[in-house]
């Protein structure tokens, strides 16, 4: 009976063993991706001085700005991820949808973009290799990379249609998660600001970062445009919604426990039990042998 306990034993802890060997060389290569499933939908809000073209004077507004962003999973394959986004910035004025036609005077901007990310870097994907309906984009596009690091990098901004940079900035905690903080700055770059107009842009984003994953958990922007003159045109300012915030700490406190399980518990538990399993499933075996052999033999 001892040996055939061993030999289960030998079994399993060989299962653990493998297991462990496979959460630390194959889990977080596999798990450390961009999903090809995205569907997320984000809220930002706060107000803008907007320059009233038919009066020429500015006025203050409420604003909220929606970015749907949504996955083209038959596109995506094991190295790219290719997204489409819709995004929209409008005044509100009672109940106000997240958009609006055109032809609506609370419109202040909307637009639609279409991109690919490397599914491990969150890179945007070198241009030569997208489909000609793929926007050729440059740096990190809406998220971080997994394991996020204390240093500069490049994210793209799609008013100027070229990456800036993003300095670490600090490390801090919301709602006792921890996020590093990275600040993007750009000052008086020209733009079109519609119908062939020339402006002028200065844009300040700050990130807070979940390290672990790379979600962005909060974002807060302050942007304006101006006519080449310097009439000011918009004066933004606009954050994550608190609700926002909340569900993206939930989401990465989740998402960094599945983490977690597959790459430290799994691994853990492996060696640990795969070891112990091994050792007595070797001492079963032997101490049962040894019972056999000390067996007297009956005489007939």
């Amino acid at each position: 009976m001892r040996v055939i306990v061993g030999r289960v034993l030998l079994g399993l802890g060989a299962f653990l063993l493998v297991a462990g060997i496979l959460g630390v060389a194959w889990a977080p290569g596999s798990v450390k991706k961009t999903p090809v499933e995205v569907d997320q939908k984000t809220d930002l809000a706060g107000t803008a001085l907007r320059l009233d073209t038919s009066t020429g004077e500015t006025r203050e507004l409420e604003v909220k700005y929606t970015s749907i962003t949504k996955s083209d999973t038959e596109a995506s394959d094991d190295d790219t991820v290719y997204f489409k986004q819709a995004t929209c910035l409008v005044e509100v004025d009672g109940e106000t949808p997240d958009c609006v036609d055109e032809n609506d005077d609370r419109l202040i901007s909307a637009g639609e973009a279409t991109f690919a990310t490397d599914r491990e870097t969150a890179m945007a994907v070198d241009g030569s290799k997208l489909p000609d309906d793929v926007e050729p984009y440059e740096g990190l596009v809406n998220k971080w990379p997994f394991d996020a690091e204390k240093k500069d990098y490049e994210v793209y901004d799609n008013v100027i249609a070229e990456p800036v940079t993003a300095r670490y900035e600090t490390t801090d905690e919301i709602d006792g998660l921890e996020v590093y903080v990275y600040v993007t700055e750009t000052v008086d770059a020209p733009i079109d600001l519609g119908s062939d107009i020339d402006g002028l842009y200065s844009d300040r984003k700050e990130y807070s970062v979940d390290p672990r994953t790379g979600a962005i958990i909060k974002q807060v922007v302050d942007q304006q445009r101006s006519l080449a003159d310097g009439t000011q045109v918009l004066d933004l300012q606009v954050e994550y919604t608190d609700e926002e915030v909340a569900d993206n700490v939930a989401d990465a406190e989740d998402n960094i426990a599945s983490l977690d399980l597959l790459t430290k518990t799994v691994p853990l538990v492996g060696f640990i039990g795969g070891a112990l399993c091994v050792l007595g499933g070797i001492a079963l075996i032997l101490t049962g042998r040894r019972t056999r052999t000390a067996k007297p033999a009956h005489s007939s």
